[in-house]
C-alpha cells in the first residue's frame, strides 16, 4: 500500500549521530534529499558531484536549514573509476562511520559513447561507478552495522521502471566494453535499451548485496516520473517516448525525492532486504523474470567484482 501519509517535514525521525553519503547531490533529487534530511540533525552529510558552484550553493542552503550539520562536498565523476576511488579515499579520511549510502546519481538515454575506462557510458555511470563506491565504503558500513544490535545501515539504489526495457539477456555483458550502439530490437531506440540495462543492474545489485551482507539493508527504489535535468538533453522523439511510457503521470519536482527519502528514513522493519520499492513506500514485485533472477544478480555481482578488481 502506498504510504500516502509520508511527508518529510513530519515523517522523518530525528537523525542525530547518523552519517550520510549521497551521490549526485548537487542538483535534482539528490539535493532535495539532502535538504530533507538536513532538517533532522544528522551528524554529517557527504555528497558528490561535478559542479563545485552548485555544491557551494547547496552547502549554504543547508546551513540555513541546520547550522550545526556538517556538510562536505566530494568532487567525483561516477563515469571515471579513478575519481570514484579518490572520492572513497576522501570520505574515509573524514569518517569511519557510514549509516546510509544513497546511490542517487545517474545519466539517462545518452547517445552512444564510452566512459574514460572504456565501458558503455550509461552502464559505467549508473552501475559501475556506484558498485565501486559501495565496495570501497563497505568496510565502514559493516563496521557501523556491527557497533550495536540496533544499528541501521542502508544502501539505497535508484532504479526505474525502465528495467523492463532491456535486451533479451537483460544485460549484454560481452559488449559492455563497446558503445552498444545497436542494442535491442529495431523498434526501440538503443539509447533507451542501454538505459534500461543499467536500471536493471541497479535493481539486481541490492538482491545480491542483501544475500552477501545481511547486516546492511540494501534496496532499490523507483522515484517516479520526474522532470529533472536528466531529461534536459532529450530530443523531440525522446520526449514523446518518455511521455508515452509515463502515461502522463509526472510527479511534481518538489516531491521527487520522497520515495528515496522514505527508504532512507522509514522504520527499518518497513523494509525488506533486497526488495524493490515504488512511490511512496510500495514494495513491488518486479514485472519481468529478469528483474527477479537471482542467478543473474549473482552473475552481475561476480562480473562487476572482476571488472573493478584493479581499484580495490
Amino acid at each position: 500500500m502506498t504510504d500516502t501519509t509520508f511527508e518529510p517535514v513530519r515523517s522523518i525521525p530525528d537523525l542525530t549521530g547518523r552519517v550520510y553519503f549521497v551521490t549526485g547531490g548537487t542538483t535534482g533529487l539528490g539535493a532535495g534529499f539532502i535538504s530533507f534530511i538536513a532538517a533532522q540533525n544528522p551528524a554529517k552529510i557527504f555528497f558528490s558531484g561535478r559542479n563545485k558552484a552548485r555544491a557551494e550553493k547547496l552547502i549554504s542552503d543547508v546551513k540555513v536549514i541546520s547550522p550545526s550539520t556538517k556538510v562536505v562536498f566530494i568532487e567525483c565523476d561516477l563515469s571515471n573509476l579513478s575519481t570514484v576511488q579518490q572520492a572513497a579515499k576522501h570520505f574515509l579520511s573524514k569518517s569511519d562511520r557510514l549509516d546510509v549510502l544513497m546511490c542517487n546519481a545517474g545519466v539517462m538515454v545518452l547517445d552512444p559513447a564510452l566512459s574514460v575506462d572504456g565501458y558503455e557510458i550509461q552502464f559505467a555511470t549508473n552501475h559501475l561507478g556506484h558498485a565501486l563506491l559501495i565496495k570501497l565504503l563497505l568496510p565502514a558500513m559493516l563496521k557501523t552495522a556491527s557497533q550495536s544490535p540496533d544499528s541501521d545501515v542502508r544502501i539505497i539504489n535508484l532504479s526505474s521502471t525502465a528495467y523492463t526495457a532491456t535486451p533479451g539477456s537483460g544485460i549484454e555483458f560481452d559488449t559492455l566494453k563497446t558503445t552498444q550502439a545497436s542494442l535491442g530490437p529495431f523498434y526501440v531506440p538503443s539509447k533507451f535499451m542501454r538505459y534500461g540495462q543499467s536500471k536493471l543492474a541497479n535493481l539486481l545489485y541490492p538482491i545480491e548485496l542483501a544475500r552477501r551482507h545481511p547486516s546492511i539493508t540494501s534496496v532499490a527504489v523507483h522515484p517516479g516520473f520526474i522532470r529533472t535535468e536528466l531529461h534536459s538533453h532529450e530530443n523531440f522523439m525522446d520526449r514523446c517516448l518518455v511521455s508515452m511510457v509515463s502515461g502522463g503521470n509526472w510527479t511534481p519536482v518538489q516531491k521527487g525525492p520522497y520515495t528515496q527519502t522514505w527508504a532512507a528514513t522509514t522504520v527499518k522493519t518497513n523494509l525488506e532486504n533486497g526488495a524493490y520499492y515504488e512511490p511512496i513506500g510500495v514494495k513491488v514485485e518486479p514485472t519481468t523474470a529478469l528483474a527477479k533472477d537471482k542467478t543473474l544478480a549473482k552473475k552481475l555481482y561476480d562480473w562487476t567484482e572482476q571488472e573493478l578488481a584493479a581499484y580495490f
